[in-house]
């Protein structure tokens, strides 16, 4: 598995969001393989890491080169309509990336979704007594006057600005990473503090604290979403059999869920995980490869 950093085709609006990949050049030969290489882009939440190393794995497995390149959402979906990055399978729709594929998705081929039963919202510890975002107001000294975000530059984070827009919170709605919001969930879990951050469905944290999301009765997050799978223009041409691997992927939130535990034991491999998931699954995986 190699990493790569993008080249000076990102238009300049998103060079600032590559900032901090920490990835690596690939040689040119290493992209002369016989099968060519696949560059996929993806965001660091826990759910696209472990579906984005699944298919890397699924690819390498079928002969090809795999780069994988972590981004902000705007810079994926920008390195994807340029054509820097090949696919992505982490396209959160119809809310959460509508935007980008408003503004992009005349160069952007939308594979359709390979993953069911995603949601949205903020969430707290099961025995916080606050049940819906109207009434964090009330509370929001028990919440330090403050919501644990993530990056800047996703969709849940728009959303979450809306949400305050459209509550009139007074909470100060603090960006981070996918780490440091579930670092903060956990050192208030831990200490039996009260907390509220920005959440998804799926991840880990689900399965590993005893969570709910508070009620959105302006119904700002929307319902539930699917993640597509996305291509850059041309890939059916110039790597069928690539192109159909990922139009064929598809999996459960339960699949999912299993690499992403997978994924937070200490030390390990996202990559190396993905890999003995794709070997413990022959059986689903010979139905994205046979397709």
């Amino acid at each position: 598995m190699k990493h790569r950093t993008l080249n000076l085709r990102i238009r300049i609006a998103s060079l600032a969001m590559l900032a901090g990949t920490g990835v690596a050049i690939s040689s040119a030969a290493q992209a002369e393989e016989e099968k060519g290489t696949v560059n996929l882009a993806y965001v660091e939440w826990s759910s696209e890491v472990a579906s984005t190393n699944v298919v890397a794995a699924v690819l390498e497995q079928a002969g090809y080169e795999v780069d994988l390149t972590s981004l902000s959402a705007a810079a994926m979906f920008q390195a994807l309509s340029s054509g820097d990055a090949d696919a992505i399978v982490a396209a959160w729709l119809p809310t959460t990336h509508a935007d980008y594929m408003e503004r992009l998705g005349d160069s952007i081929e939308d594979l359709g979704p390979n993953l069911d039963g995603t949601k949205l919202g903020l969430v707290v510890p099961e025995y916080t007594d606050v049940d819906s975002i109207a009434d964090l107001n009330d509370n929001a000294d028990s919440f330090n006057n403050e919501i644990i975000g993530i990056d800047p530059g996703a969709g849940l984070m728009s959303l979450s600005e809306k949400v305050v827009d459209t509550y009139d919170l007074e909470l100060e709605l603090r960006s981070g990473s996918g780490a440091t919001m579930t670092a903060a969930l956990s050192s208030a879990i831990n200490n039996e503090e009260d907390v509220v951050v920005t959440g998804w469905t799926p991840h880990w944290m689900f399965a590993r604290f005893d969570l709910k999301y508070l009620e959105d009765p302006e119904n700002v997050y929307g319902g539930a979403e699917q993640i597509h799978t996305a291509v850059r223009e041309g890939l059916e041409d110039d790597m069928p059999e690539a192109y159909a691997i990922l139009d064929a992927f598809e999996w459960t939130p339960e699949q999912m869920g299993e690499v992403m535990l997978m994924n937070q034991e200490d030390g390990s491999d996202p990559y190396e995980n993905a890999k003995q998931w794709v070997e413990d699954n022959q059986d689903v995986v010979e139905q994205w490869l046979d397709s």
